[in-house]
């Protein structure tokens, strides 16, 4: 059984593995090891696949067999999904929000848990239980980096992923904050470039997000 300060020990630790966290919706499980390889080839070793596709926990089998990635499941709502995690191989997990049922869960499953965070309330109630790192979504739509650079002057003790709404054109501003590790982004795997194969393309992509500069 894991506890939220070792959690979010692991959680950092995944996080300052590179500026950017890939989110993965993937259709056809077929795309799940050429499209990790790729990531991983351009410097974004840390995939986060969201369970919102049919073959998602498939697709997490497959990437978890790839060598030099760190593969784990967004999207995390129910203790039943956690269960499905760690039998697919996750080896952490992601959540747009959090409840006691699911952060039980994924205590009792030894599962490193981002868990999500909206408000400087969400933040305190995770931080009272012993998350020190936390998720903050939707980003863009909860304010963007201005919402969580003030956020985080009342709570320096707390990192944060931002994800939701962020792309190359705006992930400075977040990357740029004292209280930010990473960002968790899309744009590094975009439908097209994954329908038409273009496995290169996403590491091109890939080695843009890894090489970007971080406070």
């Amino acid at each position: 059984m894991i506890t939220p300060a070792a959690a979010s020990l692991e959680s950092e630790k995944l996080c300052r593995l590179a500026p950017v966290i890939p989110v993965l919706v993937i259709d056809d499980v077929a795309h799940a090891a050429p499209l990790a390889q790729a990531l991983v080839k351009g410097g974004l070793p840390v995939l986060e696949v969201t369970l919102r596709t049919p073959c998602a926990l498939e697709a997490i089998a497959e990437m978890a067999k790839v060598e030099g990635g760190v593969v784990g499941a967004g999207t995390l709502l129910t203790p039943d999904d956690v269960k499905k995690a760690v039998d697919a191989g996750a080896k952490f997990g992601v959540s747009p929000g959090a409840t006691d049922k699911l952060l039980d869960a994924c205590e009792e499953a030894d599962l490193p848990l981002l868990p999500g965070a909206a408000s400087a309330s969400e933040a305190m109630a995770l931080l009272e239980r012993g998350y020190t790192v936390q998720k903050f979504f939707p980003a863009e739509a909860s304010g963007g980096a201005k919402a969580l650079k003030a956020i985080g002057a009342p709570l320096p003790q707390v990192r944060f992923c931002p994800t939701g709404g962020i792309s190359m054109g705006n992930i400075a501003d977040y990357l740029g904050l004292s209280n930010v590790l990473c960002c968790g982004g899309s744009w590094v795997a975009p439908k097209d470039k994954m329908l038409s194969g273009d496995w290169d393309g996403i590491t091109t992509l890939a080695a843009e997000a890894a090489a970007l500069p971080r406070s």
